[in-house]
């Protein structure tokens, strides 16, 4: 999966090849706000909230306004994807995976939103963390809490790991 991942994030694949797979999901915005209703797949295959919120995290979304009746009103454009110099900037404060002892090179890594964009999160290295696929996944299933603090990653790990929740960073990559 990760190979898969890479490939296709990669800027030298041909063009009719290179973009990442596009998952239609109906879902009321309010609602995955919330974490209370399935969104539903173009197949009519139900999702659950946490997972349309853990697949929007590193996808172009395009926003559709419908009506009542499921007719299509407007179709927005992909936007609040970390790209070009926002991506460098991660890059070189991050330099990997910003989760505790993590090694992981930044070719490996997508950029998180802190705040999550759903819930009002701002496209900013301020509210960004470099982090691999796994570790991108543990913070979504919403244990550990993430913070960037002057500049640094933070990471508060929950009770059952350290009592404290003392926050914890990333020594890994010589940051000061």
């Amino acid at each position: 999966m990760e190979i898969c991942r890479r490939v296709l994030a990669a800027k030298a694949l041909p063009k009719n090849g290179g973009d990442r797979p596009q998952i239609v999901i109906t879902m009321d915005y309010d609602r995955l706000r919330a974490g209370i209703a399935a969104g539903t797949l173009d197949d009519g295959g139900l999702v659950s909230p946490a997972t349309v919120r853990r697949m929007a995290c590193d996808a172009g979304i395009i926003p559709a306004t419908l009506k009542g009746t499921g007719e299509v009103l407007d179709v927005g454009r992909e936007r609040r994807l970390f790209s070009g110099h926002l991506r460098r900037a991660l890059v070189v404060r991050d330099r990997g995976c910003a989760f505790p002892a993590r090694d992981r090179p930044p070719r490996w890594c997508d950029g998180h939103q802190v705040k999550h964009w759903i819930d009002g999160g701002r496209t900013a290295l301020s509210n960004a963390v470099l982090l691999c696929g796994y570790h991108h996944r543990l913070v979504h299933r919403g244990d550990w809490q993430v913070r960037v603090v002057g500049g640094i990653p933070k990471f508060i790990p929950p009770s059952y790991v350290d009592p404290a929740r003392t926050p914890l960073r990333n020594r890994y990559h010589r940051r000061p």
